[in-house]
Formats: structure tokens, C-alpha cells, sequence
């Protein structure tokens, strides 16, 4: 009985120490834990990002030029992919939210999350940037915050087309780029093609936005992603630089908004349509001792029926 007692009593405090050891978790509900995930990913990705951009326009060409920008923005989303990639997939992009949910990969009721978050990560990240570069932006336009000119300090924040640039040739712009952006994302997450490796993700998806800001970015800024143009917009409009930041560039502001969106879907579809729908399919790991044993099975019962007619 004594020993029975001592047993009990060591099970008890085993029992202890192992619950004593479990991480606690606070917060279980999933859409807090996506949201908070999704806003703090992409917060990360545009300070680097648009802190990227703040340097290279106040410093005037002595801290960086514009490689420095897209390093940027493609590492950033790398940052971004570490911080909540395994939490809410760190789309970081409306476009890839909304992809997403046109392909069955997520669904509509998370969409409106998905997007608040990252207009609020975006937003945050743009008051950040313009806190710790304040001084430089003041004394780099002499207090004027302007949207167009020489000295213009609103494409820090938000994407301007180039003075040759019409708004058709930007939305063709904005559409192809989103559209190799997800094409590409979908190639990289396709198990049954080459997929980026176990762990290499982040950089893999962080050199596929480096890739696109070296090709394309030459037009409009390669904004690819309605979230991160329509928030810092926002912000610049309150903090300054005013409505402006909407007339600049014939109303451009509408089309880094819708175009990347269409793009984003036919890119996806495009790779769903010539290569992922055609696959062949790929024998599992068991397949192949599955069909020795069938074959050994079939060879045993021609063996029986051979044994029963030689008796016969």
C-alpha cells in the first residue's frame, strides 16, 4: 500500500513538472492570431521597405541607389515571410489574399481580415518611416512636402507613374507584374513541380519580389500590391501632403488598386491552366510494395488453382 501511495505521489509531480514545461498559450482563437500575425508581418516588410525608399531620396544618391530599393522591398518580404509565414501565410498583398480565395486556398470570410490587416500594418509602417526621417524629409525639401517636382517626397510612401507613362500603360503594367508575382508564387508552393526547398521560402519569395523590382519597376514603381500603395496614400494624405496624393498622375491612385487584382488571378490561373492541371500523377512512397504484394497474391492464387487441378 505504501508503495502504491509513493507511485501516485511521483506520477503527480511528473504530471507537474511536464505541464510546468508547456509553453501557455494565450491567445487561441484564430483570426485574432492570424490578424496580429498578418498586420506585424507586413508592418515589418514595408518599414523596410519604404525606410529603403527614405534613404535613398533624402540622402540624394549617398545612401544608396535604386538596387537599394528593391534589396529593400525583397528582403523585407523575406523578414515578413519569417515573422508570420507558418501563422497566416504572410500574404502581405491583397492580391495574393484575394488570389487566394478565387482558387479555393482560402476562404472569402478571411478575405476582409486578411485585407484590414494589412492596411493597418502598412499604415503604421508609413507613420514609422516618417517618424525616424522626419528631419530628413523636412530638410530635404525645405519643409515643403510636395507630391511632384524636384524635390517631391510622396513616392516615399506611395507609387507615381513616370511622366511618359499613361494610365492604360500602367494598368498593363500593374496587371503583368501581379501577375508573374503569383505565377511564380504559385510555382514555388507546387509540391508536384519544384518547389522552393523545406525552409528556403522566405528568401525564395523575397528574391522573386527583388526579381520583378529589377525588371519592372521602371514605369511606376512595381507597387504589386493594392495594400501597400492605398495605406501610406492614405497616411501621406492626412500627414501633409494632402489630396494631391490622389489627383497626382491623372487620379493614378485607383490603378495600383484594381489592376493588381486582375492581374494577380490570371497569373495564377495561367500557371493552373498550362502546368499544374497537368500533372502527372506521382507515386506514393507505399505504391510500389502495394503492387509487389498484389502481384504476389495473384502468382499464390494461380499456384492454388494449378495445385487443385494437378490433384483433380
Amino acid at each position: 500500500m505504501k508503495d502504491l501511495e509513493q507511485a501516485l505521489e511521483l506520477g503527480v509531480s511528473q504530471r507537474k513538472r511536464f505541464n510546468a514545461t508547456q509553453p501557455k498559450v494565450w491567445l487561441r482563437n484564430e483570426c485574432v492570431r492570424v490578424g496580429l500575425a498578418e498586420t506585424l508581418c507586413t508592418y515589418v516588410m514595408m518599414v523596410f521597405g519604404l525606410g529603403s525608399v527614405a534613404q535613398v531620396v533624402t540622402g540624394q544618391g549617398a545612401f544608396g541607389e535604386y538596387l537599394s530599393i528593391n534589396l529593400g522591398f525583397g528582403l523585407g518580404v523575406a523578414m515578413g515571410v519569417h515573422v508570420g509565414g507558418k501563422v497566416s501565410g504572410a500574404h502581405m498583398n491583397a492580391a495574393v489574399s484575394f488570389t487566394m480565395c478565387m482558387f479555393g486556398r482560402l476562404g472569402w470570410k478571411m478575405l476582409p481580415l486578411y485585407i484590414c490587416a494589412q492596411l493597418l500594418g502598412s499604415f503604421l509602417a508609413a507613420g514609422t518611416i516618417y517618424g525616424v526621417y522626419y528631419d530628413a524629409i523636412h530638410e530635404y525639401c525645405g519643409g515643403n512636402l510636395t507630391v511632384t517636382g524636384e524635390l517631391a517626397t510622396a513616392g516615399i510612401f506611395a507609387t507615381y507613374p513616370a511622366p511618359y507613362l499613361s494610365l492604360m500603360g500602367g494598368f498593363i503594367d500593374q496587371v503583368l507584374g501581379t501577375a508573374l508575382l503569383l505565377l511564380c508564387l504559385m510555382a514555388l508552393s507546387d509540391q508536384r513541380n519544384k518547389p522552393a526547398a523545406a525552409g528556403t521560402e522566405p528568401i525564395a519569395v523575397g528574391l522573386l519580389v527583388l526579381l520583378i523590382g529589377i525588371s519592372m519597376g521602371r514605369n511606376s514603381g512595381y507597387a504589386i500590391n493594392p495594400t501597400r500603395d492605398i495605406a501610406p496614400r492614405l497616411f501621406t494624405a492626412v500627414a501633409g501632403w494632402g489630396m494631391d496624393v490622389f489627383r497626382a498622375g491623372n487620379g493614378w491612385w485607383w490603378v495600383p488598386l484594381v489592376a493588381p487584382l486582375i492581374g494577380g488571378v490570371l497569373g495564377a490561373g495561367l500557371y493552373k491552366v498550362l502546368v499544374e492541371m497537368h500533372h502527372l500523377h506521382v507515386s506514393e512512397p507505399g505504391d510500389e510494395l502495394m503492387k509487389e504484394f498484389d502481384e504476389e497474391a495473384v502468382s499464390l492464387k494461380k499456384q492454388k488453382i494449378i495445385c487443385a487441378n494437378v490433384c483433380v
